[in-house]
């Protein structure tokens, strides 16, 4: 009961969120580098931390013990985004947030207790490169959303069926919230955008559940749950440095976008196929025994092949 009451509650919100937004004109125009051609509602990933809230408020005891970190950190992170969202802010002032969030939610993980100080800063770049991955590949209808629903349910089996990491609501909350954001946004036509205020939200609920996973495990292999993500984006920026291009402004490099603006596929064809091949991977890790680098080397070698192969083929056919 308490799940259905949570849903419609975040689908009741959703609705007063887009008659806001449509008072204030927030919205995403296509610009040379979208995937999309009509105007849409920005921001509708705002539902991500008003499910924390909801968290807290249906488990409250847990929630100021033991998530309240946790909590300031996302809420911090969700505010100084949607800001962005609706008038653009500078890199200095993002970047400190972003830092105060990640100290935030490395306190909370635990992790400057289990890991010696010189791996703090690769915590931190690590982290930081993760939440900026989810917001660059936040581009077409439903990727965002069913790539991290695949993510949630491989961490519900991994929490109740290997091992417990973390309170179970702590993961059926954001999964809810993925839900009810697809219903809008796995769509032709997308009724709302996520905005950065959801990549980077539903970024960081995913990015401490894995932190949390592998602090209680010291096993590094899950890290490996968000490697396609992890993949395209280290490969198109070791792209556009070979290009010399500067990494730092908008482009059309990445794999899907290329399939949704030249090849013309279907958004929610490539958001789907994208979600498929994570879980496919996830399944595969799960099950695996093996190192952490053997892990990578099954992973990468086959995958990243198969991705500059299709990169490869639709650059030459459309002379990119």
């Amino acid at each position: 009961m308490e799940y259905i009451i949570v849903s419609v509650i975040l689908l009741v919100s959703m609705l007063i969120y887009f008659k806001i937004a449509d008072k204030y004109n927030i919205i995403d125009k296509p610009n040379h580098r979208s995937a999309h051609t009509q105007v849409t509602l920005r921001g509708g990933g705002i539902i991500f931390p008003i499910a924390f809230i909801l968290f807290c408020l249906f488990n409250f005891n847990e929630a100021i013990h033991e998530y309240w970190t946790f909590g300031l950190g996302l809420l911090a992170i969700c505010t100084i985004s949607f800001i962005d969202d609706v008038k653009t802010l500078s890199n200095k002032i993002r970047l400190s947030v972003h830092l105060i969030a990640v100290v935030l939610l490395l306190y909370f993980t635990g992790a400057f207790e289990l890991m010696p100080f010189w791996i703090w800063p690769i915590l931190f770049i690590m982290i930081i490169g993760t939440l900026n991955a989810y917001n660059f590949m936040d581009g077409i209808n439903g990727m965002t959303g069913l790539y991290s629903l695949t993510t949630l349910c491989s961490l519900v089996y991994i929490n109740r069926e290997i091992v417990q990491f973390t309170e179970n609501n702590f993961i059926y909350y954001p999964l809810l919230a993925c839900l009810v954001f697809l219903f809008f946004n796995f769509r032709k036509k997308a009724k709302c955008f996520a905005g950065d205020v959801g990549s980077m939200g539903i970024g960081f609920w995913v990015i401490g559940l894995i932190t949390l996973l592998i602090m209680k495990t010291q096993d590094y292999k899950y890290i490996l749950l968000l490697s396609i993500y992890g993949m395209e984006v280290v490969l198109t920026i070791m792209e556009r440095l070979l290009l010399k291009e500067n990494i730092f402004e908008a482009h059309r490099r990445h794999l899907y976008q290329l399939f949704a603006n030249e090849k013309k596929v279907s958004h929610l064809l490539i958001s789907f196929v994208y979600a498929l091949f994570q879980l496919i991977i996830n399944i595969l890790l799960i099950k695996s025994s093996l190192p952490v680098w053997m892990n990578i080397l099954i992973i990468f070698l086959p995958v990243g092949g198969l991705y500059l192969a299709l990169k490869w083929n639709i650059k030459k056919q459309y002379n990119l």
